[in-house]
């Protein structure tokens, strides 16, 4: 499974890629607006946007992303290690379903 990270704080992607890891989940992290992340965050299976800690343009492009390709996008307001653990949790849990 791979997801993307829209925001977040940069001195947490160590942090965020380590426990990525312990769920057996690769990680596409942009912290900032770069070119050509739409087309990155095409070929992933979960978006989530730390809405505390993005752009605005970041948010909306990544929102569009995902809407053009029907990605499941997750918002959640804190950007904390505690906060992508839970994540990790719920889509665990949806793909036993």
């Amino acid at each position: 499974m791979c997801i993307a990270v829209i925001g977040g704080m940069d001195r947490l992607q160590k942090h965020y890629l380590s426990e990525a890891k312990k769920f057996g989940i690769k990680l596409a992290i942009f912290s900032k607006m770069k070119a050509g992340m739409a087309a990155s965050i095409q070929h992933v299976d979960a978006v989530v946007i730390f809405t505390n800690k993005v752009s605005h343009n970041a948010r909306n492009e990544a929102m569009a992303a995902a809407k053009n390709n029907n990605i499941p996008v997750f918002m959640f307001h804190s950007c904390g290690l505690c906060t992508l653990r839970e994540c990790f949790h719920c889509l665990q849990g949806n793909q036993h379903n």
